[in-house]
């Protein structure tokens, strides 16, 4: 995968996280990630993109009205590392980190998520 298809996927996977719809949302999910993809954080482990829009869907109202916004991206083969962070418009972030992530036919196959202090 090139660098600009990369960083239009990690794009929508950011876009995930904002989207309040949950049908929108789920649909997102299902456009970027395989369908049997791992997702791994320090708060879960989940395989599938039921499971992995679950959390996606918790985590996304426990942010209300917090964007995530994205870092730098850097990618090479089918992978790639990128930066985030999530809080309020104006002031600092609640939470940062990185997250690589490996692709497999244009979608993310495997993730895995770093907070930042954590």
């Amino acid at each position: 995968m090139d660098r600009n298809d990369a960083a239009r996927l990690v794009g929508k996977y950011i876009a995930i996280w904002n989207e309040s719809d949950d049908r929108i949302r789920q649909a997102l999910v299902e456009e970027v990630f395989t369908p049997d993809a791992t997702y791994t954080d320090p708060n879960i482990a989940a395989r599938g993109t039921a499971p992995i829009g679950d959390y996606l869907a918790v985590a996304q109202r426990n942010f209300t009205g917090m964007p995530f916004t994205l870092g730098p991206v850097l990618t090479h083969h089918d992978m790639v590392h990128f930066a985030w962070q999530v809080g309020p418009a104006v002031g600092s972030p609640v939470v940062s980190g990185f997250d690589v992530a490996e692709f497999d036919g244009g979608r993310i196959a495997r993730l895995t998520g770093f907070f930042n202090g954590y």
